[in-house]
C-alpha cells in the first residue's frame, strides 16, 4: 500500500512518523528512534510484507507488469491508495480531507525525525493535498508518473495511467477482496 493505507494504519502520532519515515532510514538507524516510531516502521514493515505476499494482489501485480515488470508493486500500491481513497465505508470525502489535513500536521510537528528529501516531498505533498486527492483520477495519474519517473530502468513516457483506467474494474474488485483482510490483519497487529 502507499502514503494513504499507512496513514490510516498508524495508531499514535509516533506510529505515524514511523510509518513514513520507513522508506528513508536505514534499518540500524530506527533503534535509537523513540518507541512509538519504531512501532510505527515495525507496522509498515509487516503491513508491507502482508500486502506482497497476498494473492489478490499478486494478481493486481498481473494487470502491470507486461509494461512495467518488476515494478509492478509500486504501481499496485499507488492503485490501492485511489480505491481507498473512493472507498466511502472507510471514510466520507470529509472525513478524509480532516485525515489528510491531521497526517500533514502531525508530520510536521515531527519534521525532525525526518532527512531534507522527505521534507521537500512533504512540502509538495501538503500543498498539493495528495492523501486527499488520491481520490481523483488526475491525482493517480500524477502519482504513477512519479513511480515512472523514478523507476531507473523503465521508458518515462510507458502509458501507465491508460492501463489502469482499461483496468479499473479489475483492479477495484481486487482491493475488494483485499483491503478487508488488511484492515482486520492492522486492527489486529498491536
Amino acid at each position: 500500500m502507499n502514503y494513504l493505507a499507512h496513514s490510516l494504519f498508524a495508531f499514535s502520532d509516533g506510529q505515524l512518523v514511523g510509518q513514513f519515515l520507513n522508506d528513508y532510514i536505514r534499518n540500524s538507524e530506527r533503534f535509537s528512534l523513540p518507541e512509538e516510531i519504531q512501532k510505527g516502521i515495525k507496522l509498515h514493515r509487516e503491513i508491507d510484507t502482508f500486502t506482497d505476499s497476498h494473492p489478490a494482489i499478486r494478481q493486481a501485480k498481473k494487470v502491470f507488469s507486461p509494461l512495467v515488470r518488476l515494478y509492478s508493486g509500486a504501481f499496485v500500491d499507488v492503485a490501492m491508495d485511489y480505491f481507498l481513497a473512493n472507498d466511502s465505508s472507510v471514510k466520507s470525502p470529509k472525513a478524509w480531507k480532516i485525515h489528510s489535513q491531521n497526517v500533514y500536521r502531525i508530520l510536521n510537528e515531527n519534521i525532525r525525525w525526518f532527512p531534507e528529501n522527505f521534507q521537500k516531498m512533504l512540502s509538495r505533498m501538503e500543498s498539493d493535498d495528495w492523501l486527499y486527492n488520491y481520490r481523483e483520477d488526475w491525482a493517480i495519474k500524477f502519482s504513477l508518473q512519479n513511480v515512472l519517473n523514478r523507476a531507473k530502468y523503465l521508458e518515462k513516457d510507458l502509458n501507465v495511467f491508460e492501463l489502469f483506467q482499461k483496468n479499473k474494474p479489475a483492479l477495484k474488485k481486487i482491493y475488494d477482496e483485499f483491503f478487508p483482510e488488511l484492515r482486520c490483519f492492522c486492527e489486529n497487529y498491536f
